[in-house]
């Protein structure tokens, strides 16, 4: 019989990390990709468990997944709750705004509502920002297109999201345009429960395997052809 592992994740449109599911089972972009690579190697197949941002590490704690695998930034906080294993990506942030705003520099934002994912490292970054009133997002199935449409509506200046999904928006819509990137060099982890080193261990192992051939690589050459490969060397 085949195993199975749950992977808890949002549903929402997020290119070219995710792709909102079609059918609520499948998922497609560079998460999923990365995600198959890995338990293809360790033999198991993979079952999405989709819920709110907030609901992911919860899920994972009391059983509902098995892991959280969904831009988790490797933070103290999240460290705190869940066991992460290696990196298996590592991404700067950005500020979006709309496009006919001049704001270019995090001096030029005071009395700016800016927007973040609750509790996310892209909140931490905001948090630095002087002056501005940070608006919190977080209890929907699909936080992005929210952030997005805040921001378009003008219901807040501008939000902090990572530059994978965010440098995309701002060449590609034209409402929108990317006022700065900070490099923050945040490591993206797969969080398991608190002391489940079995599985821990077994995706470390797996990740070690598909870097060293070259295929974990390839799959982020086909989704980010624009951002250099950033884990030789990182684990």
């Amino acid at each position: 019989m085949t195993r199975t592992i749950r992977l808890a994740c949002i549903d929402s449109e997020a290119l070219p990390l995710f792709a909102k599911s079609p059918d609520g089972v499948t998922r497609d972009g560079y998460e999923p990709d990365a995600a198959k690579l890995v338990f293809d190697r360790m033999g198991a197949t993979i079952e999405w468990i989709m819920v709110p941002w907030e609901d992911m590490i919860p899920a994972v704690r009391r059983g509902d997944a098995d892991a959280v695998w969904c831009g988790q930034g490797m933070t103290a906080e999240r460290a705190a709750q869940v066991d992460f294993t290696h990196p298996y990506a590592v991404f700067n942030e950005t500020l979006i705004v709309r496009a006919a705003d001049p704001a270019r520099a995090i001096d030029q934002l005071e009395g700016y509502k800016i927007g973040a994912i609750a509790n996310s490292t892209n909140m931490k970054l905001a948090e630095t920002f002087p002056g501005v009133e940070l608006v919190s997002f977080g209890a929907s199935d699909d936080v992005f297109s929210d952030m997005i449409e805040a921001t378009r509506s003008g219901e807040i200046d501008g939000f902090v999201d990572d530059d994978v999904v965010m440098i995309p928006l701002g060449e590609e819509d034209p409402d929108f345009v990317v006022a700065f990137n900070v490099e923050t060099r945040n490591r993206w982890g797969i969080g398991v429960a608190p002391g489940n080193d079995a599985l821990r261990l077994e995706i470390n192992t797996a990740l070690e395997a598909v870097l060293a051939d070259g295929s974990l690589e390839q799959v982020w050459k086909k989704w980010m052809p624009l951002l250099p490969f950033p884990l030789q060397g990182e684990f």
